[in-house]
């Protein structure tokens, strides 16, 4: 039986009816046709389908669609600024070339952007185990862990402007 659910995706309010079954990930790429948040494993193991709900990471492969309901979700999609310029840590990303073939790369995003929120200044320790639940297969993780450094450092300028502009 068909329920309603209502959530806001990346700044904007949608309504939709599901099927109690359906998953986030699910509702995220078919029903709102936002293809960026990828599936990979649908057993929670190699995190290309992170998202943030709410501000937190969350594996959308594990997770229901009317466990979001109320909640405020962000996908890859909505990371950039309206203008479409990049997220600090998308650019990151970019410049220091943490991806290849890019299947895993909105994950790891997700998951770098709730890392560094928690933790500012992150080692490259806490990079790695903060990114165990994320799989890369094709690039060794140390462009990603570089990447990683850079958007914290700019994550952190941005933050220091917005305060300063205050």
């Amino acid at each position: 039986m068909p329920s309603t659910v209502t959530m806001t995706v990346n700044g904007k309010t949608v309504t939709r009816e599901v099927e109690e079954r359906t998953l986030l990930v699910t509702f995220l790429r078919e029903t709102l046709g936002l293809t960026g948040t990828h599936v990979g494993c649908d057993t929670s193991q190699c995190g290309a389908c992170v998202v943030h709900v709410d501000g937190r990471s969350v594996k959308s492969c594990t997770a229901l669609a009317l466990q979001a309901d109320g909640a405020a979700v962000t996908t890859i999609e909505g990371l950039a600024a309206a203008d479409g310029t990049l997220h600090p840590m998308q650019a990151a990303f970019r410049e220091h070339h943490g991806l290849q073939c890019g299947f895993c790369t909105p994950g790891m995003v997700m998951s770098a952007v709730d890392l560094v929120r928690d933790n500012p200044s992150p080692t490259e320790q806490e990079i790695r185990e903060g990114l165990e639940g994320n799989i890369c297969r094709c690039t060794g993780y140390h462009n990603i862990v570089k990447a990683v450094m850079a958007g914290a450092e700019a994550m952190a300028g941005t933050e220091s402007a917005k305060v300063a502009a205050e």
